[in-house]
């Protein structure tokens, strides 16, 4: 960083030494040299804004610059016919040399990541299907699942990783909080893990929306440029990105959609940890987190126990499980159908309602 700055009072000592000898205006040294002070910090002022725009996007700029240049050129020697000395002939060049490389240059800057190595590469391949972009945000990666789910192979296509993503992981990993620093340190360690897998292709993209603050709408923004899909499990940004037409992969819903479905008449061994909100409830969790309300299962607090499933609740928090205990000497048998089972005459507690059984979330 000490460089930097060195460079740029080196560029201004090197104008106001020029405009000293020099001396473009007719108003004495001093004048000129402050003339030049101003105009060389208004040039470091202007490199400190360009710094923050992708170097791609830089010279897209300059390349439609140049050509609406060429252009506003080709029109003038074509109407070399027209008597230069009319005031609305200078008039309409003047106005062809402002402006097409105006426009050439603000097209050029908003369409700059086309000049990106890997869209280059793409123009000469042969033709096919295009690249499928999934664009990964900074809680998905600390998040780690994504890792094992690119590692099965069930996400195909590019993987992106864009440059404000990785500087908001550095700045998590470089915390004071102990707890913040370890989430950002594994952020870290899943995207080099990422890369290392093979057959899973990741690309750092450069593109960036320095009028956009926000981290998240940067992600649509450049969802949009890609024509990607966005990868989280960040429950605000997957409604903001729905509403703007992004779409999106959730972890929390890939998950949720891989959970064992359980039907009514199943009999499953589940293990009791705690009291339910009624009286006679035990409450039990599966490997996959799901909770298992079980009645008449009070008693049976730190035992394994087998349980009539007798229904299944799903909810956008996730899916809860209601069933029954076999007491002892009362097993049920296996049924032909999964959703019918005979109870017990003695079993006379009925199945708990579900808004009192949900309560327990």
């Amino acid at each position: 960083m000490a460089w930097f700055v060195l460079a740029r009072v080196l560029i201004v000592a090197a104008v106001a030494y020029s405009a000293a000898l020099l001396q473009p205006l007719p108003v004495g040294l001093i004048a000129n040299i402050a003339f030049a002070i101003v105009l060389s910090g208004l040039v470091v002022a202007f490199e400190t804004r360009v710094r923050e725009i992708a170097p791609s996007r830089v010279l897209g700029a300059l390349l439609g610059c140049a050509v609406g240049l060429a252009i506003a050129r080709a029109i003038e020697s074509g109407l070399f016919f027209a008597d230069d000395s009319d005031p609305k002939v200078e008039f309409l060049h003047s106005f062809l040399l402002i402006v097409l490389p105006y426009l050439g240059l603000m097209l050029g800057a908003k369409n700059g990541e086309w000049l990106e190595p890997a869209r280059l590469l793409g123009l000469f391949r042969a033709t096919g299907s295009t690249r499928r972009y999934k664009i990964l945000d900074t809680s998905v990666i600390i998040d780690g699942r994504i890792a094992d789910v690119c590692d099965t192979g069930f996400i195909d296509g590019t993987l992106v990783i864009p440059q404000f993503v990785l500087r908001e992981l550095q700045l998590v990993a470089d915390s004071g909080d102990s707890l913040k620093r370890n989430r950002g340190r594994r952020g870290l360690d899943i995207l080099q893990k990422i890369q290392k897998m093979s057959g899973v292709e990741v690309l750092i993209s450069d593109v960036d929306f320095p009028e956009v603050k926000e981290v998240d709408l940067k992600l649509i923004e450049l969802a949009r440029t890609l024509d990607a899909k966005i990868v989280t499990n960040d429950f605000n940004l997957n409604k903001v990105a729905q509403l703007r037409g992004v779409s999106v992969l959730n972890v929390n819903e890939l998950a949720n959609s891989l959970k064992p479905v359980v039907l009514p008449g199943e009999i499953m061994k589940v293990f009791i940890l705690k009291e339910g909100k009624e009286y006679t409830q035990g409450v039990a969790y599966l490997d996959d987190g799901t909770m298992v309300v079980v009645d008449n299962a009070r008693k049976m607090i730190s035992k394994t126990i087998d349980i009539v499933v007798t229904s299944v609740l799903q909810t956008t928090a996730g899916k809860m499980i209601f069933g029954r205990y076999i007491e002892p000497g009362m097993a049920a048998q296996p049924q032909t159908s999964s959703h019918v089972i005979d109870r017990p005459r003695s079993a006379t507690a009925p199945a708990p309602s579900i808004p009192a059984a949900a309560q327990q979330t």
